[in-house]
């Protein structure tokens, strides 16, 4: 705050001291006393023109200021950095107008200067919260949308537990209460509302968790109806974890890396994928599905150590294609075209794309979001979201090369 008084200080010695006639600053010592108090009469009356404008522009940064504060007021904490620097300069106004009609030009002209200074901080703050709140909408959006394919799922999992006579009703309500959960919160985000969207996006996200919980009992009763397939999805998808996983460790070694932790998850992952494995051979499917969950953990621990060291090697490959941003961005957009191209004609094949489509569609829009980043400065923001868009972009090549 001394800092603060002593900037406006400075300034309105500058203000006043520049209004003092060039005639009185090369006076020699032949003025005389009447010429002497005639300029400082001058002086003293361009002082009292500076604080009368001062006060009057800093009325009308008041009025504008309240128009933009006093809504808020009861969402903000007492203290946040808008209220702080709003009620300081409310207080240095009022000061000011006061000094003004007490004829203290000097001292309005400071504490007018001051009041400038805190209502202008209130307002770039207030500027700085309403980006950040648009970025953090934009996400509350992104993040329903993606909730379509897992509906998709539900959907698909209601109708397959129904074909093979499994109790979907709970599924089926809860599915019901947390989709139309989620589109209240669109409806509050298309209506401008952002404080009622995030309360209602806290309630669909409890639905949802419930709907999680259902929808994996009836999952596990599914998977006993088709265990075959299961299984084989397992070994299938087991052997290629292994494969990549060995090809980390070597080159962890090799690089001098401690690989002791990566090692003990795959030698736990391939005991029990042997098992399976050996009874998938006997034909003994139930048995071998009944393997797999009792060690969900060991599984579930393995494939994350899979994951992983995929997004280690997409964050590597991202960090060398945005060596040079413009052809990387060139060579998503083609890939994309590429790719919409490719699911169009594996749709008119009869193949169900619907899910691909909807990661091209988040590559598209995480794509478009790192640029909106790029623009703002932001590239960290940019780089999380360019992530997202590559590895949502090799999910759908992924699909595009399984079924051509």
């Amino acid at each position: 705050m001394n800092g603060m008084k002593a900037f406006a200080m400075a300034l309105a010695v500058l203000l006043v001291g520049s209004l003092v006639p060039l005639g009185l600053a090369e006076a020699n010592g032949e003025a005389n006393d009447t010429e002497a108090y005639t300029g400082v009469l001058d002086n003293a009356t361009r002082e009292a023109l500076i604080a009368e404008r001062l006060v009057e522009n800093l009325q009308k940064l008041s009025r504008f200021a309240e128009d933009k504060i006093e809504g808020l007021k009861d969402k903000l904490p007492e203290n946040s950095t808008i209220l702080t620097h709003y009620n300081m300069a409310e207080e240095y106004k009022e000061r000011a107008v006061e000094e003004y009609n007490a004829g203290d030009y000097y001292n309005s002209i400071l504490d007018s200067l001051t009041a400038m200074h805190h209502y202008r901080v209130a307002l770039s703050a207030i500027r700085e919260a309403g980006e950040k709140v648009q970025d953090a909408r934009e996400r509350l959006r992104m993040g329903i949308e993606r909730t379509t394919e897992y509906f998709r799922f539900v959907e698909k999992t209601i109708k397959m537990a129904e074909n093979q006579g499994i109790d979907v009703s709970n599924l089926t309500a809860l599915y019901n209460e947390t989709k139309a959960a989620y589109k209240a919160v669109l409806d509050d985000l298309k209506a401008g509302d952002y404080e009622k969207a995030k309360e209602d996006y806290e309630v669909a996200e409890e639905k949802k968790a419930l709907l999680d919980e259902e929808l994996r009992k009836v999952r596990e009763q599914l998977a006993y109806a088709n265990a075959d397939k299961i299984v084989r999805d397992f070994l299938d998808k087991g052997e290629k974890g292994i494969e990549i996983v060995e090809k980390a460790i070597e080159a962890g070694e090799e690089n001098g890396q401690n690989v002791t932790e990566l090692q003990e998850k795959l030698d736990a992952f391939s005991e029990v994928y042997e098992q399976v494995k050996a009874l998938a051979d006997e034909g003994k499917w139930e048995e071998a599905l009944s393997v797999m969950n009792d060690n969900r953990e060991t599984i579930g621990d393995f494939h994350r150590a899979v994951n992983f060291v995929l997004r280690k090697a997409r964050e590597r490959e991202l960090d060398e294609k945005m060596k040079n941003l413009r052809g990387f961005l060139k060579e998503m957009n083609d890939r994309i075209q590429k790719d919409g191209k490719a699911l169009q004609g594996l749709r008119r094949r009869g193949v169900d794309t619907r899910r691909a489509e909807l990661g091209l569609r988040v590559a598209v829009e995480e794509l478009r979001m790192g640029i909106h980043f790029l623009g703002k400065k932001k590239p960290a923001d940019a780089r999380a979201h360019f992530a997202i868009a590559l590895e949502s972009l090799h999910r759908v090549e992924e699909f595009i090369l399984a079924h051509s």
